[in-house]
């Protein structure tokens, strides 16, 4: 490693990949060993502890370090640290391990990338974690619903021993070690780097800012598009590398280097996810590293308290945060500034990465000063425009309030209209071809949720329409699918709103009377409640308009989002 370079955080880079010859010891000692499939996020993590960029960390946190960085912001040697870095397990496997064992971590297609070796086995103070890292317990904010609500109740900490690094088949060649881009910037004789990690595309306002801060900081550039768990909404990792790789041909020869990172934002935890980014710069080489808000449309202000507070600890860390601003085109002298270089006498023109996606979505021209043609281009060939796009319709309601009618009318109309490959899903339908070995537990009802919305994500990202009509009483499930779905298109919830009392009238095969009488367990709306849906599109109450008329509303909904009409 050339001394030129800055030292990792900590003083040396954390190697825990094992020699062929004990890898292979450990491979064969595991068939007796306890397993664990890890799950995307645990794998992301997994391949930063395991690489150094997580250094000086060398597995996932015991107790010790956790309650240490939950309370303090330190590990239990004092050493900053932001943010827990753990792994979640439940009761079943937590019961089969001890103090002393070693667990073997399995992918999801069941390679075993490590092994941990089990020093803490410990039940965590989610609303404390929830606490520190969101500054609030309230469940209500959806960071704190998702890790209240979607993580395992027990913690493993131990070291880890690295048998293989994490496999990937995509951008091999991009996804680089702390090590080997240490060794590159080294070859580059570079001294001074700054590190560039983007979730969105890199449009001509970040290409102009990232130019910018080469040229103040006399520095390289390090672009690393963050390849962790996508939120809703995000463009897939696959089309913001070829976006990246079309763009970084526009910066100096020599003077920009792209490396994929697999870290997982945790979003709403403001600077704690900005100064762990900025720990894995530094493992990278980098001396500095841009500060992006969360709210990535805004700009970060350098006097703003957020950052002065950021900036403070990383000094801990030994990086300098760079504040990212946005930039503004002035139209009249073709040329980027800042907002405090902008005259008052000339129109600044800048465009938000929705209005982008906006014009994407309804095909509209994107302005040729806020991109670069080949990369639009891209965007257009991975996003069509929304009349080409598959979209979800998803009805939920109480048992009889008359989903499964709607559902029906809905696929004839756009059978009718024309030009939409339709898939009907509904509740019967699908208890009797995908979940006829399920009951009517809660468990069993959130699996045939999780079905529907898997097929109906599958449909949705190839180009087609789903009509979905199950009960889904639970806000957490119907929030689960409507992110897995509208990863891949549009979806559209339709609170189906008819009062309990009418169910009750209309129901034909007698179940809400075998519910009251305690035949049937269980039963939404009598002994399991259903919780209203908060983020609905529309919602209809059948008592009011008959079948057609509500059917025409979720027509009229979704021409007027450019889903159908004219050009689909």
């Amino acid at each position: 490693m050339a001394s030129h370079l800055t030292a990792p955080y900590g003083g040396s880079l954390v190697n825990l990949q094992l020699e062929p010859d004990k890898a292979e010891k450990l491979k064969q000692q595991s068939r007796d060993w306890a397993s664990w499939n890890l799950t995307r996020r645990q794998i992301c993590d997994l391949e930063l502890l395991s690489n150094g960029a997580f250094s000086p960390l060398t597995g996932f946190m015991g107790q010790a370090d956790y309650d240490s960085v939950c309370k303090n912001e330190t590990l239990a040697n004092g050493t900053y640290w932001p943010v827990p870095i753990t792994l979640d397990v439940p009761e079943e496997t937590a019961k089969k391990l001890k103090v002393g064992d070693t667990l073997t971590l399995r992918d999801m297609e069941g390679v075993m990338p490590a092994v941990i070796q089990v020093s803490d086995i410990w039940q965590p103070d989610l609303k404390a974690e929830a606490k520190h890292l969101y500054g609030t317990t309230d469940e209500k904010d959806p960071a704190v619903s998702r890790l209240m609500n979607q993580t395992n109740p027990y913690y493993i900490g131990g070291e880890l021993l690295s048998i293989q690094p994490v496999h990937h088949y995509d951008f091999v060649e991009l996804r680089l070690s702390p090590a080997k881009l240490r060794e590159k910037f080294a070859s580059m004789g570079s001294r001074r780097i700054v590190s560039f990690q983007s979730q969105d595309i890199i449009h001509r306002s970040e290409y102009e800012l990232t130019s910018r801060i080469m040229k103040l900081l006399k520095a390289n550039l390090l672009i690393q598009p963050l390849v962790g768990l996508p939120e809703a909404g995000d463009i897939h990792h696959y089309t913001r590398i070829r976006c990246c790789q079309e763009i970084i041909r526009h910066y100096p020869r020599n003077s920009t280097v792209l490396g994929i990172l697999p870290l997982i934002q945790r979003q709403g935890a403001g600077s704690k996810q900005v100064l762990l980014a900025a720990i894995a710069a530094k493992n990278f080489g980098c001396t500095h590293t841009i500060a992006q808000p969360e709210n990535r449309d805004d700009c970060s202000d350098k006097n703003s308290h957020w950052f002065d507070d950021a900036q403070h600890k990383a000094e801990k860390i030994g990086i300098e945060l760079v504040p990212f601003e946005k930039m503004l085109y002035l139209e009249r002298q073709d040329r980027f500034v800042t907002k405090e270089q902008a005259p008052e006498d000339l129109q600044a023109l800048t465009i938000s990465h929705r209005d982008l996606q906006e014009r994407l979505d309804w095909g509209k021209e994107v302005p040729a000063w806020s991109s670069f043609p080949e990369v639009v281009k891209e965007l257009r060939r991975a996003y069509p425009p929304r009349s080409k796009q598959g979209f979800t319709v998803f009805f939920s309601g109480l048992p009889s309030s008359g989903k499964s009618t709607l559902a029906n009318v809905l696929m004839v109309k756009l059978l009718e209209i024309g030009g939409r490959r339709v898939t009907l899903l509904d509740g019967d339908i699908v208890r009797r071809n995908l979940s006829s070995e399920l009951g009517f537990s809660k468990e069993h009802r959130d699996i045939n949720i999780r079905r529907i919305g898997f097929v109906a994500s599958q449909i949705t990202k190839n180009g087609g329409t789903a009509i979905c009509a199950p009960i889904a009483p639970y806000n957490r499930i119907r929030e689960q699918v409507r992110e897995m779905i509208a990863a891949g298109g549009g979806f559209v919830l339709v609170h189906v709103a008819t009062p309990l009392e009418v169910c009750e009238q209309r129901d034909r095969k007698g179940l809400f009377a075998k519910a009251r009488a305690g035949v049937i367990k269980e039963f939404t709306g009598i002994s399991d409640p259903y919780e209203i849906p908060h983020d609905a599109e529309l919602t209809i109450d059948t008592t009011q308009i008959s079948s057609e008329e509500a059917v025409q509303d979720v027509i009229l909904y979704l021409e007027e989002q450019g889903y159908i009409g004219p050009e689909a």
